[in-house]
C-alpha cells in the first residue's frame, strides 16, 4: 500500500519531543553516579590523565562563545560607506582593539549588508528601466 503524499505512514507514532528510552536510562544511571564519576575524573586529572584533565577543564572553563565587542562601525547607507567600515575594522585590528577573528566576523556583516544595498540598488534601477520602457510604449 502506498502512502498519500504529505501524510505520515504512522500518524499515531512517537509524539514530538519524546525521548529515546535508552537515552533516558543512561541519563538516570549517570545522575545516580554523578558524584562518584566526577570525583574519579578529578582524581584521574590530578594524577596526570590528560583526557580527564581536558574533560575537567572543559567544565570549569568552557569554550569561549560569542561575546559583545565594544566597537562602533561607521554608519553604512551605501556601498561606499562599506569601504569606510572595512577600513575602520582593519585599523581596529592594527590597534589591537579587535582580534583578527573578531574582525573577520565583522567583515562578514559589512559584506552581507553591502550585498543587500547592492541588490536594492539593482532593484531600483530595474524598476526605473521598466518605467521608462512602459512610458515609451504608451507614447507611441
Amino acid at each position: 500500500m502506498k502512502f498519500k503524499k504529505g501524510q505520515s505512514g504512522n500518524p499515531e507514532g512517537r509524539p514530538p519531543g519524546s525521548r529515546n528510552k535508552a537515552t533516558l536510562l543512561i541519563e538516570r544511571l549517570l545522575d545516580d553516579g554523578a558524584k562518584d564519576i566526577t570525583e574519579k575524573a578529578i582524581e584521574l586529572a590530578k594524577a596526570g590523565d590528560s583526557t580527564a584533565l581536558r574533560l575537567c577543564l572543559d567544565r570549569i572553563v568552557p569554550a569561549r562563545k560569542d561575546r559583545h565587542i565594544a566597537f562602533t562601525l561607521p554608519k553604512m547607507e551605501s556601498p561606499e560607506n562599506a569601504v569606510k567600515a572595512a577600513a575602520a575594522i582593519v585599523e581596529a585590528v592594527a590597534g589591537a582593539e579587535l582580534t583578527p577573528s573578531e574582525a573577520a566576523e565583522m567583515m562578514k556583516l559589512v559584506e552581507g549588508y553591502t550585498r543587500i544595498l547592492e541588490a536594492e540598488d539593482h532593484e531600483q534601477r530595474l524598476r526605473a528601466l521598466e518605467g521608462q520602457s512602459n512610458d515609451n510604449k504608451s507614447a507611441r
